[in-house]
């Protein structure tokens, strides 16, 4: 609006007029800044119908893939960790015989370590702090009030670098309830336990449980024809209001004063951005599952892990995006797994005393969910990818606890397992010990491997993890 000292003073109706113009025009810009970030990129034409042949004619790269998955409660060390000094000739421990088809793809990594989670001067609440610094590497602040502080994750920081060449800049999911809020550990605020990732130090990402929604989220709701009939009509609506709003900041712009134009140029900057993504959006291909959106959360907790390793096999296949994390469920979770006989309570039974009966309905838990994952991977090893390789191949599934021992809340050689090849980049099948190293170290190896440069250090990190 005009000052009194660039224009003489608008009289009633025409300053309304423009009061009423700014909002509108604001309002809708707003719709467009909300729009996802597309970009026309070569593995959805492939998906589309091109050859892993024509693909390497073209000179296209297939993308490198990462999600990180969280298993609550830590694990029982003895069923976890090989025999012997590493190397490739190591055999499966218990609880991971259920990845026996896909060992020539993981590596267990040994020596890995989060201090931030260590109790320090703040007493009790280590599961919070193993949920809150995993992927952080940053120690988190002892609150239960809205005053909540840790630090960016990582997942993030790598959304922020690769996240505009996908529909998803990342993508959160979780098998458990979402809570935000209240106490949950010895003073420490629900949100450390319940969020992986984290936009800002104040701001965790919250993660989806609903299957129906992650897919809706993903591909559109209703059937197939529906999504492909719903995606052309999202496309021209957003060109519509953005034509309406250029049109409209343009009327504007001739009754705006100078500091007022300056700030509408950086309008129009972010709108020909925003132009040029529909633009990019509709010469993109979308592949459309050729399937029905899930019905919800399903009561049995099988069948809601599955869906969700699901909900990730179709978000890389189709490069929604190339950044993700899993909760399996929160840390400190005290579910019960009646299915396999076990009515006590996850979080309780961690807390074992080396009674020998309720270790091994500990090891039994792990074994559980290790299957779980056992089924991810070789759904992973199955799908074919863009250049003949398997998605597997072209993936980093980081699979692990903030917590070791669940019995002693220790936070040092944690169990992490590294899937995948990262396109080939990776030595997988085998068992790499390491001494006591920042668990942030392996996350810089990792960005390396998405192309990702220029990230020197991530939270406690203190330099890159060798020989991965």
């Amino acid at each position: 609006m005009k000052t009194q000292t660039d224009s003489p003073k608008l009289n009633v109706a025409s300053e309304r007029h423009l009061s009423l113009s700014r909002r509108r025009f604001l309002r809708n810009l707003g719709v467009c800044i909300a729009l996802p970030a597309l970009e026309s990129l070569s593995p959805l034409r492939l998906l589309a119908g091109a050859t892993a042949a024509s693909a390497t004619a073209s000179g296209l790269v297939t993308p490198v893939r990462t999600a990180f998955v969280y298993v609550p409660n830590g694990i029982i060390p003895s069923a976890w960790w090989p025999e012997g000094n590493g190397g490739s000739d190591f055999v499966l421990p218990r609880t991971l015989q259920p990845l026996k088809d896909v060992r020539s793809q993981i590596q267990l990594i040994s020596g890995l370590e989060d201090l931030s989670a260590n109790a320090g001067e703040d007493g009790g609440g280590d599961h919070a702090r193993a949920g809150g610094t995993f992927l952080t590497g940053v120690r988190i602040k002892k609150t239960a009030g809205s005053d909540i502080h840790a630090g960016i994750s990582f997942d993030q920081i790598l959304a922020q670098r690769i996240g505009h060449l996908t529909r998803l800049p990342s993508l959160e999911l979780s098998c458990d309830a979402v809570r935000k809020a209240g106490d949950c550990d010895s003073g420490y605020s629900c949100a450390y336990e319940y969020n992986l990732a984290w936009h800002t130090p104040t701001q965790p990402v919250t993660p989806d449980p609903n299957p129906r929604l992650v897919f809706e989220r993903l591909f559109g709701s209703g059937s197939p024809s529906e999504r492909a009939t719903n995606l052309q009509r999202r496309q021209q609506q957003q060109r519509s209001i953005l034509d309406f709003v250029l049109a409209d900041a343009k009327a504007m712009a001739k009754d705006l004063g100078g500091r007022d134009r300056q700030k509408l140029d950086q309008y129009f900057t972010s709108m020909r951005e925003i132009e040029q993504r529909i633009e990019r959006a509709e010469r993109m291909p979308v592949l459309n599952p050729q399937a029905d959106a899930p019905a919800g959360i399903p009561a049995s907790f099988e069948e809601h892990v599955q869906l969700m390793f699901d909900m990730l096999v179709l978000a890389f296949q189709t490069d929604s995006t190339r950044v993700a994390t899993l909760m399996l469920a929160g840390e400190g979770s005290n579910r019960s797994f009646g299915d396999i006989g076990i009515t006590e309570g996850h979080h309780n039974l961690s807390h074992h005393q080396n009674a020998p009966e309720i270790v091994a309905k500990v090891m039994e838990i792990d074994l559980w969910y290790a299957r779980q994952l056992g089924k991810f991977l070789n759904k992973m090893a199955q799908t074919k990818d863009l250049d003949g390789n398997t998605l597997l191949h072209n993936s980093m599934i980081l699979y692990g606890s903030g917590n070791a021992d669940g019995n002693q809340h220790t936070h040092t050689n944690l169990p992490i397992l590294l899937a995948g090849s990262g396109g080939g980049s990776l030595q997988t099948g085998r068992y790499l010990k390491t001494g006591p190293t920042p668990l942030t170290n392996l996350f810089l190896s990792m960005a390396d491997r998405m192309g990702v440069a220029g990230i020197e250090r991530h939270g406690d990190s203190t330099g890159r993890l060798a020989g991965v």
